[in-house]
Parts: C-alpha cells; structure tokens; sequence
C-alpha cells in the first residue's frame, strides 16, 4: 500500500476477515471518500490497491463495473444498479481457479435473472393483461400471459438467456442433480444382491433416464420445484406481497400442487418486475445475498463454510448516481435492514466528495444537507487513523440495532462512510509502502474434507469394499456388495469344491449350488424346492395369520467323491406331499423351510446353529424334521435345538442314545440297538446248535470322519453276537480314500486265515458294499464257502438287481439286512401312494406302489411321517400352537393311516426309548440266473409293539 490510508483501512479490512474466521461479523458497506474533493482520484487509486491486495490474499473479489455509462445508456439509476447486479451472477467475475475451494455457484440469481429475461421477451409484449384484475376479462387474460411465460421459461430450461457454452455448463449442472439418485439406485438394487456390475448398471441408467427426462425440449425441468433456488423463490418474506393466497407448499410427493405454487409465484413476480421501481434491484440484491451466504454455509454437505475463510469482497471503484452505485448501495442497505439473515458480502465502494452525502436517508438532491453523520467526523488529528477506524466500525455495529430503525432520517444503517484526511492519502515514500500480510493457514476442513481425501477415502472404500464383496462371495451362497445372507455358508464339500449349508429363509436355492449328483437327481431336488417355495408362497399370501413353520434339515448337496443325492431328495419328495396334504385339508397351513447339512449332514451343526438363529427371529417355526444321519456332532446339534425350544423329528437317525439323553428328540427309525436284537434272530438259525461259529464285525474306521452310526452299528453288533454265541474274532476296521473303502488286504487276511468267519458283521454304509462283495467274491476261502453278512438299515438305501438298482451280493454270500419303514403291510391302509400320484408331478398315476423306484428305501415314507407327526402337535385341535406347546403336544400324537403305519407317540418317555417302531428283515442272494434277489425275512409296521420271534423271521 503506498498511502498510510491504504495500509490503515487493509489493516482494518484484514481485522474484519479474521472476526470472519470465527464467526459471522456485520459485513459493512464501506464508502471511502477524501475530505477534501481535490483528492478524489487519490480515493479511487487506493481502493484499486485495496483490490489487488485482496486478490494476493486469496480473496473471493467481484469488480463492478462502474465506468460512466454510454451516451445512449438508459440513464435511469435503478436500471444501472440493476445491470451492476445482474453482472455478478457470473461465478468468473469472483476469482479465478487461484481462489479458496471450487468457484462460487448463483442458483438464486439465475432464476431471478430468467425471470427479468423471460418478462422482456418480445414474445411477451402481446400477451400482458389489459382489462382490470378480477374482471372475467382480465382474469382470463392473466391465465393466458401465465402460462406463455411459463413456455418461454421452458425454453430458457429456467436458466438466464446465455451464450451457447455457458448452456453446455448448465447441462452438466442439471445432470448433476440426479448423482444422488443414481446413487440410491444402485445401492437399492443392492438391497437384492446382485452383482455389483448389476448395481452400478441400474445407478447409471437412473442417472441417464432422469437426464433425458429432464431435458425434453419445451418442457420445464424435472423436479423444478425440489431445486434449493425454488424453494427460496417460494418461501421468502421478501416476496409474499407480489402473491395472490397462492400455496408455497413444496412436497416430493405432491408435484402437481408444487408445480402450480411455483408458477403462480413466477407470474405475480414477473408482473412485480415489469412494473419496474426499485422492487427487481432489491430482488436481485437478495439472491445474491442469499446465494452468497448458502455459499458460505458452515454445516453443508461439502463444509464449504469452513473452507471459505475469508468473506466474498464486491469493489465498487467510485460509485455515483449515473452509474447507480448509489442506488445500488441504498438496496443493499434496505435489504439487509429487512432481512434477519446476517451475509459475508464484504462491499468496499470508492465516492467522490460532492456525491458522499446522497449516501444519507432521504436525500435525493445534488445539494449535501447541513451537519455531517458521527461516522465522517474524524477523532483528534493526533490519532492514528487505524485507530479511528476501529473505533467507527465498533460505533457503527454498536448502534446498528437502532439505525435500522425506520424513524432513524441519517446515513443508511449499513453503510460505513469513512472520510480520509489529505494528510492520509498523500503517497509514501516507497521505502515506507507496506504490505499487509494476511494470516493464511490452511483449514482443517479443507484438508479433511476436501475432494483430494473425498478421492483417498472413496479409493480405500471401494479396496476394502471390494474385498469384503469378495469376502462375501466366498463365505455366503447369496452376497450382493455390501449385504448377504447370512443365514447360508460356502462351506468345503469332501472331496473338494464348496457346498451351500445352512437355512434357506430368503431367496436361497441349494439345487442351485450343485457341483456334484447326477442330472436326474440334481434336477428332481431343483423341482423339489420350486414346488416347495412355490407352496410356502401361497401360504403366506393367503394365510399370513393361520400357519406353522416346519424346517426339514437335510443332505441337499453331494460330493463330488460320492455324487448321490438320493436320501435328501427322497426325504424332500416326503416333506413336500405332507406339506400339500395338510395345506388342501387344514385349516391351519403348513409352512417349509429347508435347511441343508451338506453332503452326508458334514456341516449339520452349523445349520442347527442357523436353524436356532432364525428361530429366534420368527416365533411361527415350532419344530425340525430330519437331521437323518447319526454323526460324532449329533448331541451337540440336539442340545442347540433344545436350548432354542425345537423338538425333532427325525425320520431315519437310529441313534439309541439320543432319546434317553434329549427329551426333544423323537425318531421314526428303530434305533441300533433294537435292529441289532432283531438281526439276533438270523443269527441265532445261522448258528445252529453245533460248535459256534466263528463270526467278526468289520466296521468303516471313523477316526477320520463326524459319522458315529457305524461305531454305534459296530458295538450293539458285536454285543448282539456275543450274546448269540458266536466265537468273535478280532474286530476290524478299514479306511476309506478318496471316497472308495481299502478292503482288499482285509478281505485277504479274513478270507486266507485259519479260521474264516461264516458271519460277518458289517458296520459300514451302503456304498461300501459293492467293493465287498466283489472282494469276497474272488478270494480263496470264501468265494467257495457259504458265508452271511449281517448289517444296519443303511443297506435299505441299497438298489438290488430286483429293483433296477446297481448294487448285488457275490454268488454264495446271503445278505441280511435291516430296513426302517415297512411299506407292504401298511400299504393296503394308507392314502400316501394316492396323494403322492396326486402331487409329485413326475410320477405315473397307477404306477406308484411301495416297492416302485424311489419309495422302496423308505426314506419318502418316513419324512412324510415325521412331517405328519410335527404338524399334528403343532397344529393340535386345528388351532395353531406355539412352539413350547408343540413340544409338549408331541407326546400325545397317535396318527394312524401314515405310510410306514401307526405313528404313536404316547408310549413316549422323557430321556427314554419307545417301542412301536417300524422295522424290516430282509435277505439278499443270488439267483441261479445271477441276478441278486432281495426278500423281506419278516416285518412290522410303526405302533406295533409286539417284539418279532424266530419264526417270524424264518431263514427256512
């Protein structure tokens, strides 16, 4: 600064900008003037270096231009404040890219400004109204003019008419709009987890659709009244005398009546500015105050607020009443006095002497009024004028409250006039200029919150989104990007690969997650759960207050080492036709949820802990069916159940200690111990009553697996043959790689002893038999002697020669096994096999007998059963029951007409065995045609409690 004035008033301007930094200062309208008119241009040439002072200092700084206007210039004061104004709505006249933060945006201006273009349009001249308001006449011919300006405004897309480039720029501001609802877009479609590529496809066509949507030509934009200057242009004081008792109500949901406020507003202000007067300098004085303090809003979305430091500064050179800086100063004053919103504006104005005075209220002469204001009557000369001008702006925002009053007939309330001695303004020697350094410090919030770290934080989030996206694939079966559900897992299937386990209570489908089974069986389970969900759809749909949730959990995958689906398949087939014969003869609906413990039930105690989980979650489950296979985590899945209020029942696990150690467990299948006491009977008739035989129990080594069935086979075997007086040999034991059972050096060592068993009990699984038989087949010592094997019901999974199947016995080696459902004898008295014709859509109608593919093993009958039992607790004198109640209702269920029988509970006792089972004897040789010809020994229908005898089960 080269004037001791300059570096005084910067000094004072620098103290109002740090007041700024920690809050919102009254921001005067600053008029410098010499005292002495001879210095005039000494006043103008320091508000110049005042400019380019701000400028270094980062300054947000508009330069009005304020040269004398052209000789055929309207001469009219109000319309040349009116063009200052108008002027500053470009955001280029605020400082270039060197500024703090992005460029300042007039959204409130610009429709101001749309609205004075579209009034002036020659198109309008014709159209105003002629006849009086409120006449027939007049009314229609203001309804008329109403809505041409609302097409020519259309046409402007509501924007001030402007060059074609600055157009482009008003099209990207309007697509930038819809980001966020693109955004919501894709994040809704997320909710559903699809793919992300899905998710960013849908954001990206929302944002294009609304786009073209928005920009059909002739049409106003899209959400017009939702845009933050509309909602300005409605509720503001400042405008409510131009309305008619028209409604500002703005609503996203009543677009319609918003549409209509915003027009009828748009009218009465247009004919407001056509009538001219000092009401379109005062509006536009407002936009720019009101855009220039949302510009300045601390609590935003970008915190530009507190990243813009220093106040916006509009320099006004030298202002007179030609070129209406006067009058545009006087709006700002009676702006601000009618407004209670404090802005940033900053305004510092340059005025000759003579013209100073026209500054005061109600002077509208040349002539200056006699006596001069308390803020141009400088202190004693020995005070430095730094002093003096802290002291006038401390006056003046003192006795601010009061000069707005309305009887106040001095200076303009916001107007701080400061005259400058001579003495100030004389140039220094350029050894004494100065430079008032400014305090920069860069914001917290500006590096914080800032696109650089918008761009590092969205970088990190889009890593650690994808990762845990990927993260999410890998451990759920349905993930989206951020969500999954978590009521399903991948989990390791043997023999390599995933497998889905766990509760399908959304949109999970198991079939879908095969890698292994054949076409035939993965295709029956896929139709299975279709028609399955299919029905629980109904269900919910048209009884959502009458139905009970039943969840069947069983082996829905395979692996790919033993590829069958046969036991969940079947067992499904079960579950469905109960579910459709309750639903067609019930009140109260049958509801079910499936639930896969992986191949062979490996990953059974995750999904009862996910069984539990959702349970908790929907009060209508009151119980679990299945859990068929007999496994080291079997007490650990009951006990997780029961702890959840679940009772099971299970169809085909034979476990004896599970009942005597869990009051909620219940089984359809005759427990090991009990087979093994009816295999007794066999072994009896095999023994003879000559010397004892000897006899070995070869079990499948369970060291390395969860299966605890063919230990528990093993013992009560072993126990059974003792009793029956056979001479043991040392038990054994073989492993199983890679899915197929090492038996050929035992087959070896039995075969080529010297004492060959002529029993053999086998503890193994049905997949293990084939490999057997064909080493004991070929081996000396027992391909030629007569040899019985004496084995569990998972045998009964087995298909023989007689019944399609593929597995057989070796030429003279009889096989005995026991089977859990006895189908012949409850045939006659069942309706199953008709409802099943009726039902499963792939069966034959006449071709479905018990013995037909698919329901000779059982496992259909006894799912069914066990579906039929749970249901009858549940839904106990056709009232829906809760789940404590089911559990107690258990235990006086007596079904009878079931297919394995009479399901009779009664006889049922807390941590005890029953009796009533259902059980089959049957034997397996070979034909002199070398066929393997199954035969069922002796049987027993469920809730028959009569023990089988020897003759009976006859071997004869």
């Amino acid at each position: 600064m080269s004037t001791g004035a300059g570096i005084d008033v910067q000094r004072q301007l620098e103290s109002l900008i740090q007041d700024f930094r920690a809050g919102d200062p009254p921001m005067p309208v600053i008029v410098l003037h010499a005292e002495d008119a001879a210095y005039d241009d000494r006043v103008t040439e320091l508000v110049d270096e005042l400019r380019e002072g701000q400028q270094s200092h980062g300054t947000r700084l508009a330069v009005a231009p304020t040269e004398p206007p052209r000789d055929d210039a309207d001469p009219d004061p109000t319309a040349q404040a009116v063009r200052l104004l108008r002027d500053l709505g470009d955001s280029r006249k605020w400082g270039g890219r060197s500024a703090s933060y992005r460029p300042y945006s007039f959204p409130r201006l610009g429709l101001v400004r749309a609205l004075q273009d579209a009034t002036d349009d020659p198109e309008m001249d014709a159209h105003w109204p002629t006849a009086p308001a409120g006449t027939p006449d007049g009314n229609v011919q203001r309804e008329q003019a109403q809505t041409r300006l609302l097409r020519i405004l259309a046409r402007q897309r509501w924007r001030p008419v402007r060059p074609e480039r600055r157009n482009r720029q008003a099209l990207l501001n309007d697509v930038q709009q819809f980001l966020p609802a693109g955004v919501l877009g894709a994040l809704t479609s997320l909710l559903t987890r699809p793919e992300w590529y899905i998710a960013v496809l849908a954001g990206i066509g929302l944002m294009i659709l609304l786009a073209a949507l928005n920009h059909v030509p002739g049409r106003a934009p899209l959400f017009l009244w939702l845009r933050r200057e509309s909602r300005w242009f409605l509720t503001t004081t400042f405008l409510q005398s131009a309305a008619r008792r028209q409604s500002t109500s703005v609503r996203l949901l009543r677009p319609v009546r918003s549409w209509r406020a915003i027009a009828a507003r748009a009218y009465d202000v247009a004919e407001a500015m056509r009538e001219g007067g000092v009401f379109p300098l005062q509006l536009y004085a407002l936009a720019l105050f009101e855009d220039l303090r949302d510009n300045h809003r601390r609590v935003s979305w970008d915190l530009r607020g507190l990243k813009r430091t220093r106040p916006p500064v509009l320099i006004l050179r030298q202002v007179s009443r030609e070129n209406g800086g006067i009058e545009l100063i006087r709006a700002v004053s009676d702006v601000r006095s009618r407004r209670s919103e404090l802005d940033p504006l900053l305004i510092v104005a340059g005025v000759a002497a003579h013209d100073a005075p026209l500054l005061d209220r109600g002077t509208d002469t040349d002539a200056p009024p006699n006596g001069v204001t308390s803020r141009s009557q400088p202190l004693s000369r020995p005070a430095r004028l730094q002093q003096r001008l802290r002291h006038w702006y401390d006056e003046w925002a003192g006795n601010l409250r009061a000069d707005q009053s309305p009887s106040r007939t001095n200076a303009l309330p916001w107007v701080l006039r400061i005259a400058l001695p001579h003495e100030e303004l004389l140039q220094l020697r350029q050894a004494d200029w100065r430079c008032v350094r400014a305090r920069h410090r860069p914001p917290v919030a500006r590096i914080v919150w800032s696109a650089y770290s918008l761009a590092l934080v969205l970088a990190l989030a889009a890593t650690v989104g994808v990762m845990h996206a990927r993260d999410l694939h890998r451990t759920y079966c349905s993930a989206g990007l951020l969500t999954a559900d978590r009521d399903t897992e991948l989990r390791p299937a043997p023999g390599g690969g995933t497998e889905c386990v766990g509760i399908s209570a959304g949109g999970v489908r198991f079939g879908s997650h095969l890698e292994g089974g054949s076409d035939s069986e993965g295709g029956r389970l896929r139709e299975l759960e279709k028609l399955v969900h299919a029905e629980n759809a109904k269900v919910l749909r048209r009884n959502p207050r009458a139905y009970v949730t039943v969840v069947y959990a069983g082996p829905l995958s395979s692996a790919t080492v033993d590829p069958s689906l046969v036991k969940g398949a079947e067992e499904l087939a079960g579950v469905y036709l109960a579910q459709r014969v309750v639903n067609e003869n019930y009140r109260v609906k049958l509801r079910v949820l499936l639930a896969n413990g992986g191949a062979d039930m490996g990953h059974q105690r995750f999904t009862a802990d996910a069984i539990a989980r959702y349970a908790d979650r929907d009060p209508s489950v009151v119980g679990v069916v299945g859990f068929g296979r007999d496994l080291q985590s079997s007490p650990a899945v009951t006990r997780r159940l029961q702890e959840a209020g679940l009772p099971i029942v299970s169809g085909t696990n034979s476990a004896t200690y599970l009942p005597k150690d869990f009051s909620n467990w219940l089984s359809l299948a005759a427990p090991d111990e009990h087979q093994a006491e009816a295999l007794g009977l066999v072994a009896r008739q095999l023994r003879g009553k000559g010397e004892a035989p000897y006899a070995l129990v070869l079990a499948r080594d369970t060291k390395a697996s969860q299966d605890r069935y063919t230990s528990e086979q093993a013992y009560y075997g072993g126990e059974m043959l003792r009793k029956e007086g056979f001479r043991l040999l040392p038990s054994r034991t073989y492993r199983v790689a890679h899915g197929k059972p090492e038996l050929r050096l035992h087959a070896e060592s039995i075969c080529r002893g010297e004492d060959v068993p002529s029993v053999i009990y086998f503890a193994g699984r049905v997949e293990d038999i084939g490999p057997l038989m064909t080493q004991l087949g070929v081996e000396p010592g027992c391909a030629n002697r007569e040899i019985s094997i004496l084995t569990g019901d998972d045998l009964s999974k087995a298909k023989f020669s007689g019944v399609g199947g593929r597995d057989g016995v070796a030429p003279r080696i009889t096989l005995y096994h026991a089977a859990l459902a006895e189908l012949r004898e409850a045939a006659s008295g069942t309706a199953f096999y008709q409802d099943a014709a009726q039902h499963l859509p792939w069966l034959e109608p006449g071709g479905v007998t018990y013995d037909a593919p698919g329901f000779a093993s059982g496992q259909t009958a006894l799912a069914h059963d066990a579906t039929r039992a749970l249901y009858w607790a549940a839904s106990l004198g056709d009232v829906r029951q809760s789940r404590a109640a089911t559990w107690v209702n258990l235990r006086v269920v007596k079904l009878e007409g079931m297919a394995t029988g009479t399901i009779d509970f009664t006889d049922a006792p807390l941590f005890g065995e029953r009796h009533g089972h259902s059980i089959v004897l049957a034997r397996v040789r070979r034909t002199p045609e070398g066929l393997s010809q199954a035969e069922v020994l002796c049987s027993r229908p469920a809730g028959v409690s009569k023990p089988l005898d020897v003759k009976q089960c006859s071997i004869e």
